[in-house]
């Protein structure tokens, strides 16, 4: 029987009172939302989406940007799988690059788990 934050336990001596015991709760793992390099989209655009899409400052942008081109993908996030996904989503709806003539829609964004289980 419960009693607050405590539970009754039957004893030879009578009856006890001990703190429930409470399970620690799973935590989902940790995902990583990628940005992946193309040739179709310029620092203008990059920087534009990272600042509106993630709040980046323009420094912190750029700095992703050049990440991104340079390694040829970048790490724009690590959250839970569901706001990753809501992430990565936005990415391919940011839309092309007017500034190039041959970008013909969004980037590509993949997540992945933050660290193996």
């Amino acid at each position: 029987m419960g009693h607050g934050s405590y539970y009754e336990e039957e004893t030879s001596g009578g009856v006890a009172l001990l703190p429930e015991l409470k399970e620690k709760p799973y935590i989902l793992p940790p995902f990583h939302v990628v940005l992946i390099d193309d040739d179709d989209h310029t620092y203008a655009y990059v920087i534009k989406m990272l600042r509106e899409l993630f709040g980046f400052t323009y420094e912190q942008a750029y700095e992703l940007s050049t990440e991104v081109d340079n390694e040829g993908r970048a790490v724009v996030d690590t959250t839970s799988k569901e706001r990753a996904e809501f992430k990565r989503d936005q990415i391919h709806a940011f839309g092309r690059d007017d500034l190039l003539d041959r970008s013909a829609g969004s980037m590509t964004s993949v997540i992945e788990p933050a660290y193996d289980p």
